[in-house]
């Protein structure tokens, strides 16, 4: 487990492993839901809270077939992490319940979430817990928990979920945030990690889906060169390098990338084995593992996607001496962004894309910066440096003075 892996690099007192042993509050409920041809069919939704140290409990909540309570779980305790590396005032939660949301009609898909947020409603709120969009679940979704929990409460309360439509009390740069996000913190890490100017390095993205297309485009823009691009379908490769505008709108024509004009197609896993300077795993978990991490080229493994190298994977990487820059610190933006569009919401504010970008680069600099500075000083990783950095931060939040009995 990479808590136990950052412990034996950063001590933490005994009362933060205890709290961190086990979650908050976990909660599972039953959802009926009346379907469109009348009948009544019951879904099951989780919450996990896994820790409010720093702050109200801040994570997604996905509508998957596969999604239980032990996924949930692990991912809260992940957004504990990743809030707490990124230094903004949230805890770790999240939610999710067992659906394909691509089965539901949009009306079973609204009655299923106001149905999941009338039952959850008691340990909601702004200052307790506010959900984000995740796998399956969108803006919509996110404007609709606001909706639904406003009626419950009886007044406007826009800051109990971000992610939501601009006209719901939506941010400005809350799409692009995750995938300019992982340029931030690339351009900040870069001059440790290599000599090379970015003109001078070639990238290859797995996952070509809303983070990896604007981190290709915004990569484009700082002088990168893309030469491999895959979804869900397969990929494209060429030297030459590509256009990411002009491939997306390739795959919006025909449905993939495959076929790209002046490309060579190749499949998910051997794109990550591609000769070029960074790789980025942007889709799947685990799709770096013990099986193919000897195989990789790259210098630098951007982690865009969630969990997407195993710890096996990560000590072959690290002796290979590859720079993972991983998704707790890579991936951070969305919830950064998030709780900006929390903080507008409390303050009955609406922020320009610009100020909420610049807010986001600096703060993503700042800790990409700190990162780096504790790696070095640990002599570790930087998976293993921020999980160190995040421990010190949930350490800070306990009260060490003795009780008296």
């Amino acid at each position: 487990m990479q808590l136990t892996r950052a412990t034996a690099v950063q001590k933490i007192s005994d009362d933060l492993r205890v709290r961190l042993s086990a979650p908050e509050r976990e909660v599972k409920v039953s959802i009926p839901v009346r379907m469109d041809d009348g009948s009544l069919k019951v879904f099951e939704g989780y919450r996990v809270q896994y820790s409010s140290l720093r702050g109200p409990y801040k994570g997604g909540v996905r509508y998957h077939p596969d999604a239980d309570i032990n996924e949930v779980r692990a991912l809260a305790f992940w957004m504990t992490m990743k809030c707490a590396v990124a230094g903004i005032p949230m805890g770790g939660g999240k939610g999710g319940v067992t659906v394909d949301p691509k089965e539901l009609s949009i009306k079973e898909l609204e009655r299923l979430t106001r149905g999941f947020v009338r039952k959850l409603a008691p340990v909601l709120g702004p200052q307790r817990d506010v959900p984000g969009p995740d796998v399956g679940t969108n803006a919509t979704i996110m404007g609709l928990i606001a909706d639904e929990y406003s009626k419950i409460v009886g007044k406007a309360t826009p800051a109990v979920a971000t992610g939501k439509p601009l006209d719901q009390g939506g941010s400005e740069g809350r799409s692009e945030s995750t995938g300019i996000g992982g340029m931030y913190v690339l351009m900040a890490l870069l001059p440790h990690l290599t000599r090379k100017k970015p003109s001078q390095l070639t990238v290859a993205i797995q996952g070509f889906g809303n983070v990896g297309s604007f981190l290709a485009r915004n990569l484009v823009a700082e002088g990168f060169k893309i030469i491999g691009l895959s979804d869900s379908k397969g990929g494209i490769y060429t030297e030459k390098g590509l256009d990411p505008d002009a491939a997306e709108t390739y795959k919006k024509k025909n449905g993939s990338l495959e076929g790209f004009p002046g490309t060579k197609n190749i499949s998910n896993e051997k794109l990550l084995e591609l000769t070029c300077d960074i790789v980025v795993p942007a889709a799947l978990e685990n799709a770096i593992t013990k099986s193919n991490a000897a195989k990789i080229k790259a210098h630098i493994v951007l982690e865009m996607a969630n969990g997407p190298t195993t710890t096996e994977a990560d000590d072959i990487l690290f002796k290979k001496e590859i720079h993972v820059v991983p998704d707790v610190l890579a991936n951070a933006g969305g919830v950064v962004v998030s709780t900006y569009e929390w903080e507008q919401n409390l303050k009955n504010e609406h922020w320009t894309e610009k100020k909420v970008l610049g807010k986001l680069r600096k703060l993503l600099e700042r800790e990409a910066k700190n990162v780096w500075k504790r790696s070095t000083k640990l002599k570790t990783d930087l998976r293993r440096a921020a999980f160190s950095v995040a421990l010190e931060r949930l350490d800070a939040t306990l009260d060490k003075t003795p009780k008296k009995r």
